[in-house]
């Protein structure tokens, strides 16, 4: 049987009862995908009967190597970067596509499903505008590593973060999709309260995101124009070119409003996964924790290297909170004069 067999919504968040019975298909799986490989209806079935999260996870180990030899033969490590956007989306069109075919209850996934496009498409498109599917791209931070980390250590943390475990990463966010689908075979079709304003609420971080993103792409083509050109662009002040990070919308609440909003929609899913369950916690939160941690250590070695690049940044840093805001009110005031004085004397060298 591919779904466990549950008496309560508290059942549904049990790793024992929903998870550990079908760990085996897992072992058995590669096998029976190579006796069925010639017959189209063979792995329908085996689809159908194989647990939904099992069929994911499978995914996402075997995807591993594969972004594995994709970075070592190219020598370009952003090769999980590039479907950072979609594998999430892939594996909750999964569990609504299961859902469907086996007749069940599928109004929540549905609903899920929506904003995980929406966020797909937020994501996919900033990533796309900014060059990141262009040949021979790579995300710069991987370069800096390269540098402090010597090419031994470094394929082994190829083997290890950046093609496995970033994998598993994208997969584990979407756990709690897997108890949604649990729960819906005992609450029905329809969607209640809740299950909108969780949706509507994710929605909302990933339109929140848009706009961040937005301000900033506006911001950064205003500085390239401006370098270029030496003249100022509209609805920004050559102070603020000059500084050479944005403080303005969003950002003078937040110094990542983007991340701040990503992390949202994805811990709303795991917390929607608490509500609709009746538990405080359940073991899919392992994947928004992870989230979590990957965005807190990212932006940390981000922002050193930012720090690195603007003088003014270490400022902008103790009056703005990283993600979450410290005040309700914007960055008000200037910066600091000598911080100022020495961006002036960097640009005049």
């Amino acid at each position: 049987m591919s779904l466990p067999t549950v008496q309560t919504l508290v059942d549904c968040a049990d790793f024992s009862k929903t998870v550990q019975p079908y760990i085996p298909q897992l072992y058995d799986l590669p096998a029976q995908i190579l006796q069925n490989i010639s017959s189209l209806q063979g792995l329908k079935d085996l689809y159908l009967s194989t647990n939904p999260l099992i069929t994911a996870f499978s995914l996402s180990l075997f995807l591993s190597p594969v972004f594995l030899i994709a970075a070592e033969v190219n020598r370009n490590y952003s090769q999980v970067d590039r479907f950072w956007s979609l594998l999430p989306t892939i594996y909750n069109a999964h569990y609504t596509i299961w859902a469907h075919a086996n007749g069940l209850p599928t109004q929540r996934l549905d609903s899920l499903l929506a904003f995980s496009t929406i966020w797909s498409a937020r994501l996919t498109y900033n990533y796309w505008r900014k060059g990141g599917y262009n040949i021979g791209s790579e995300d710069y931070r991987w370069e800096i590593l390269r540098k402090h980390i010597p090419g031994p250590l470094f394929f082994v943390f190829d083997v290890l973060f950046i093609s496995t475990a970033q994998s598993v990463l994208l997969f584990s966010v979407t756990m709690p999709s897997y108890i949604l689908l649990l729960t819906s075979k005992m609450t029905g079709e329809s969607l209640l309260p809740f299950d909108i304003a969780f949706s509507q609420g994710m929605v909302g971080a990933v339109l929140l995101a848009a706009v961040a993103d937005q301000q900033q792409w506006n911001y950064q083509n205003a500085k390239q124009e401006y370098r270029k050109s030496g003249k100022v662009p509209e609805k920004y002040s050559q102070e603020e070119l000059d500084r050479g990070f944005n403080t303005k919308g969003l950002w003078a609440y937040s110094r990542h409003p983007n991340f701040a909003a990503e992390q949202t929609g994805w811990v709303g899913l795991y917390l929607w996964s608490c509500y609709v369950t009746k538990t405080y916690y359940n073991w899919s939160g392992v994947g928004a924790i992870g989230y979590l941690i990957l965005f807190q250590a990212s932006t940390w070695f981000t922002e050193l290297v930012t720090a690195g690049k603007y003088p003014q940044y270490a400022e902008y840093q103790k009056k703005v909170g990283m993600f979450v805001p410290g005040s309700l009110s914007a960055l008000s005031g200037g910066f600091d004069a000598k911080a100022a004085a020495k961006l002036e004397d960097e640009k005049k060298k």
